[in-house]
């Protein structure tokens, strides 16, 4: 490792940490059915094995910044991958299912704690004109685990055990762990920090609320469900509590005034329009190969590598960009490669052929690749290096609630369109589910087509900051 500079040994070790969080819950997915065989359950119960890790992250991830200023970024980045790991040997050891969603909810603390500190911690040691390449080459985990993760779980599940699905995360969660102790750097602790308990308690209340209601509605009677939308709106009233909490604290939980930077502000709609694209597809592509062209969970999760690999690969490029060029190109090409490939999807015929669905979700990963990281990249070097955190813990934040909207979105109108058009044209059910599946790509593309402007003002945004440099 001597060989290797110091600085790529901490993008190494935040990877490894990132990658096996990731891959761990995009595992879990298609396992779900199996889970409800081993413990005799329900799919509403054994759910929440997926949806308790999406609504603790959440609420944890707004802790990070003031945490990572108590106690030190890399002493708590290593606590929470050593929190993920514990939750990962006793999910293993799961004796009934409220056990296991107990262990997955441990999980989702220690993932919360650590996503939000990789960036701050790539941060720390590559200057700005340097962070485009390193955050793609940390992306890469961020976006080859959510793909690769399905076909992986697919395997376990087919040819070993369910407890594997947990063990599994332990080589490069140890890996990782060793890799943080010895070369991640030990960050400044921040003195005379008081805890903002009135944040706290709306900012995490108030984003448990919302995603523990996006967890419920996977059906078209969760939406009208009285306690789904009383959920959202006490979520979104406790938001509202916490903006005005936090503008009247001399020491916020996280400070508000990042959004005074356009670029941040800009670069977060990109991320939150990114991940509902990203996971629209994730939720329509298996249906569109399973239901309609009636093949494998197998096949299914293979036909995402090309897509993940190419998306590792333009992250890297769109990093270069960033640093060379700025944001501009490669953001708003990005995005308009996604739109593009998304409208493209929404075109697919009963004839078509499987090759073609790949190649064209293998074009939106090339799109995913430019323009999300860069974005990020490009937001979070307009905020000052002292927030840098917080503002990573709030687009996180931001982009856990898209992603989880967006697979809300696309699920209930897949329901409610498919019966739709079976009830009144007569169609078969292959049929009914394609064009179901078309108009959500279409509606979500109209997504992708009207975030470009976001794109185009980052990039103007970032021109104007360095002429003022």
């Amino acid at each position: 490792m001597a060989r290797i500079p110091q600085k790529w040994l901490v993008v190494i070790s935040v990877l490894l940490g990132t990658f096996t969080v990731i891959l761990n819950n995009s595992m879990l997915n298609p396992a779900v059915p199996h889970l409800m065989e081993v413990f005799d359950s329900g799919a509403v119960a054994t759910g929440w094995v997926i949806t308790i890790f999406m609504v603790v992250m959440g609420m944890t991830m707004p802790l990070t910044g003031y945490l990572g200023d108590k106690f030190g970024k890399k002493q708590l980045f290593m606590v929470g991958l050593a929190i993920f790991l514990t939750g990962s040997v006793l999910g293993s050891m799961s004796w009934d299912l409220s056990s296991l969603i107990f262990f997955r909810g441990l999980q989702g603390v220690g993932g919360g704690i650590m996503m939000p500190l990789s960036l701050a911690l790539i941060f720390e040691v590559f200057p700005k004109g340097e962070r485009g390449l390193a955050t793609g080459v940390w992306g890469i985990a961020a976006m080859m685990a959510p793909t690769i993760g399905p076909t992986l779980g697919g395997f376990i599940i087919e040819f070993g055990t369910w407890e594997w699905l947990f063990l599994c995360n332990l080589p490069t969660g140890i890996l990782g762990l060793a890799f943080s102790w010895r070369y991640l750097r030990q960050t400044k602790k921040v003195d005379d920090i008081r805890f903002d308990l009135p944040g706290f308690l709306t900012v995490t209340a108030g984003v448990g609320a919302i995603l523990f209601a996006l967890g419920r509605m996977n059906e078209l009677a969760q939406l009208y469900n009285p306690v789904n939308l009383s959920l959202v709106a006490v979520g979104l009233a406790l938001l509202v509590l916490f903006t005005r909490i936090e503008l009247k604290s001399p020491q916020p939980l996280l400070d508000l005034s990042v959004f005074q930077a356009r670029a941040y502000t800009y670069s977060v709609v990109v991320a939150m329009i990114s991940s509902i694209m990203l996971f629209s597809g994730i939720f329509l592509i298996p249906l569109l190969i399973q239901n309609v062209y009636g093949l494998g969970a197998v096949m299914t999760g293979l036909a995402f590598l090309p897509a993940a690999l190419l998306s590792g690969i333009f992250m890297t490029v769109g990093g270069r960009m960033l640093d060379k060029i700025g944001p501009a190109l490669p953001v708003t090409a990005g995005l308009s490669i996604m739109a593009v490939g998304t409208a493209v999807l929404g075109f697919m015929q009963l004839e078509t052929a499987v090759w073609i669905v790949i190649a064209v979700n293998a074009v939106r990963g090339i799109g995913m690749g430019l323009a999300q990281m860069p974005a990020t990249t490009a937001g979070m070097n307009a905020i000052p290096e002292k927030f840098v955190s917080r503002g990573s813990a709030m687009n996180n934040v931001f982009r856990q609630m898209s992603s989880a909207f967006g697979i809300v979105f696309v699920s209930i109108y897949f329901e409610v369109r498919r019966g739709q058009i079976m009830a009144v044209n007569g169609s078969t059910l292959e049929q009914a589910s394609l064009t179901a599946i078309n108009e959500g790509f279409l509606i979500v593309a109209v997504l992708g087509f009207l975030s470009i402007p976001a794109g185009i003002l980052l990039g103007r945004e970032h021109r104007r900051q360095q002429r003022q440099s």
